[in-house]
């Protein structure tokens, strides 16, 4: 490779790596202003059907073939597990929780990803570092609802409702795996948004948000959370997501997993006057640790055995 060319490859890397980090890490700062003035499951349903459309139509355009009525069943299954669950509950609890707080229990994602690895058919048992990690991440989601004086606590049913998010979401990872999908990225990630985003209106139809929503009371901040969290959340850190696949390893990759907590965590404290007390630094440092943890035993293990899958931030 000629110096110029490696030398632009680096800073597109440098770049695609920054996109993963601080974009995916900042959604949950716009989910917040976003929600402010319109209704969660509508915003999320109108986010992901917008994205998801852009996406699917230009890879249709870049001539990716029409998926079969197969690929079509598994993206529905697979938009429910990502979009619906995974990011609908975001989004939901994010009325009653810190975005911050929400992030480093998403992190979870890389916790329940291991165990299923190990339960599926043929799967191997991870390593001690990766044993380690997975009881460290539910270690750091108990102290954030533990009662603390003066500070409160992480309101359980939020957390639970969160942590059941991340397990269907480590489930949809898993079973991208096998699913009968396209070939083309692109192609799957826009079916994938078009099923969850068409999901999320019928949970907005069921929620009984559309009565009470009124589009004239949008604020411009919403307004602009909301393009954001489509354009930048969903389309561009996307195909930075796919183009690193291809030029880097997927330990690197998943490094995500636990960058973007931090983001999160930092931003919503300067940004949104979230409080960051000494019990919630402590769980937050178990919870990143955890992941560190889990993804460095994949990578010294990935030798031996498959490759650790990156993790896809739910937001």
């Amino acid at each position: 490779m000629a110096p110029e060319l490696a030398v632009r490859e680096r800073v597109q890397r440098s770049l695609a790596f920054l996109a993963v980090y601080l974009i995916w890490g900042s959604t949950y700062l716009g989910i917040v202003f976003a929600i402010q003035s319109i209704p969660p499951f509508i915003m999320a349903s109108a986010r992901f059907l917008l994205a998801g459309g852009v996406l699917y139509l230009w890879a249709r355009w870049r001539g990716a073939p029409a998926p079969r009525p197969a690929q079509w069943r598994w993206a529905i299954l697979l938009g429910g597990l990502f979009i619906l669950i995974g990011n609908g509950s975001v989004v939901w609890v994010e009325q009653h929780l810190a975005s911050g707080l929400t992030a480093m229990i998403v992190a979870l994602v890389s916790v329940w990803t291991a165990l299923l690895e190990w339960l599926r058919p043929g799967g191997a048992r991870p390593s001690g570092m990766v044993l380690t990690g997975i009881v460290l991440g539910f270690l750091g989601v108990g102290l954030l609802v533990l009662p603390r004086g003066g500070g409160g606590h992480a309101a359980p049913l939020g957390v639970l409702l969160l942590v059941g998010s991340t397990f269907a979401w480590a489930l949809a990872m898993v079973l991208s795996r096998i699913a009968d999908l396209p070939a083309s990225a692109p192609l799957v990630s826009g079916m994938e948004m078009l099923a969850g985003g068409a999901l999320l209106l019928l949970a907005s139809l069921v929620s009984a948000e559309w009565p009470a929503f009124r589009l004239s009371a949008v604020t411009p901040k919403a307004l602009a959370a909301f393009f954001y969290l489509a354009f930048f959340g969903s389309l561009v850190t996307f195909t930075a997501f796919a183009w690193l696949l291809q030029v880097s390893t997927p330990n690197k990759v998943a490094t995500a997993g636990y960058v973007n907590p931090m983001v999160a965590v930092f931003l919503g404290w300067a940004f949104a006057g979230e409080s960051l007390s000494g019990t919630t630094l402590l769980a937050s440092g178990v919870i990143v640790a955890s992941v560190v943890l889990i993804i460095s035993g994949r990578e010294f293990a990935t030798p031996r055995a498959v490759a650790a899958t990156p993790v896809r931030d739910p937001v």
